[in-house]
């Protein structure tokens, strides 16, 4: 029997990925997709389905759970890495099970990250827009050899890994901090673990690389920002809640900050992924940071090469398998005890 699965939130090359995936179990899987985002108001779409597959900035809240529940959805199937959208103390109460996708493409996100970095320290945006309207003055675009620079990798799993060892090519001395440390790749790849407090004052670029838990929520804020270098580069490719957005917009303003990439927002969830092209944003430490000519903001596109596409849909398609077949599920999210 063709199992039925619901895609949240899908945009095109949501289903043209998975479509190509859903082709090699034939009779096996059928995906249905919606472009609504999942939430209390939207969960009784789910009615007939026993499986949901959810996006980041899908809400998995208590009160969404219960709904799904009651219409027969027994298993939510991220398409993501992260998780802290779901309420897994309510699905675990409820027996509902939820898989994610652990890892996708590490060189995706860290070499999005990368080319964060050198369009801040070289204005390629700002060079670009001036040739556009056929402005070739070179006036205010001077940036700084990477090479000998010291770069401050936030978080050593494989994305970081991966951003470090990019730096290192570029000749730059790499510090990293990590809760956990790896010496093995440390010494591998050449990058020295420090402190957090030693990585914020000698780093002069900072690419975060680690979840949103509460420990590293606005771990961006007014104080680490004040220990920082005069003129680092802020990177983040991870989740927007790990710096304070208003601080940001204080130490941009007072210079202290030479510029931002960010492709994350802490309040991303009404904008990102959708046009507003034809409407003003309502959000305004967005509107500002939107504003400065040293901020490049893209909208969580970190992850968007068409391997990372396939091997989300993959291992996606996998996973519910794995549960439908009741095999164990490698990739299960389980709250902490």
């Amino acid at each position: 029997m063709v199992k039925k699965v619901l895609v949240f939130d899908s945009k095109p090359y949501d289903a043209k990925s998975f479509k190509k995936t859903e082709n090699l179990y034939l009779g096996k899987i059928e995906f249905d997709y919606v472009e609504f985002k999942l939430g209390p108001k939207t969960a009784s779409l789910a009615e007939g389905f026993e499986a949901v597959c959810i996006f980041v900035h899908d809400s998995i809240d208590e009160e969404t759970i219960e709904s799904l529940y009651q219409h027969g959805v027994r298993l939510l199937a991220l398409r993501c890495a992260g998780y802290n959208n779901v309420a897994l103390k309510k699905a675990q109460e409820l027996g509902i099970k939820v898989v994610r996708v652990p890892e996708y493409s590490p060189y995706a996100v860290a070499e999005h990250a990368v080319a964060l970095t050198m369009s801040l320290n070289r204005n390629i945006h700002r060079a670009y827009a001036r040739v556009r309207e056929n402005n070739f003055s070179l006036n205010g675009l001077i940036g700084f050899d990477m090479f000998g620079k010291t770069v401050g990798i936030v978080g050593t799993g494989k994305i970081g890994r991966v951003a470090a060892n990019i730096f290192k090519g570029f000749g730059c001395k790499v510090l990293a901090y990590d809760v956990f440390k790896n010496e093995g790749e440390a010494q591998k790849i050449g990058y020295e673990y420090v402190s957090l407090k030693d990585l914020y004052m000698k780093s002069d670029i900072i690419s975060l690389h680690v979840p949103l838990t509460l420990e590293t929520y606005h771990m961006i804020n007014k104080e680490s920002i004040r220990i920082m270098k005069e003129g680092v580069i802020i990177v983040n490719s991870s989740r927007g809640q790990l710096i304070d957005t208003k601080d940001l917009i204080e130490g941009l303003k007072s210079g202290k900050i030479k510029g931002a990439g960010l492709d994350v927002y802490e309040e991303e969830e009404e904008y990102f992924f959708e046009d507003w092209s034809n409407q003003v944003v309502q959000d305004d430490d967005l509107a500002r940071l939107l504003s400065f000519n040293n901020v490049i903001v893209t909208a969580h596109q970190a992850f968007f090469t068409e391997e990372a596409l396939n091997n989300i849909a993959e291992t996606t398609v996998i996973n519910i398998l794995d549960f439908f077949e009741g095999k164990e599920l490698k990739n299960e999210v389980k709250p902490q005890t």
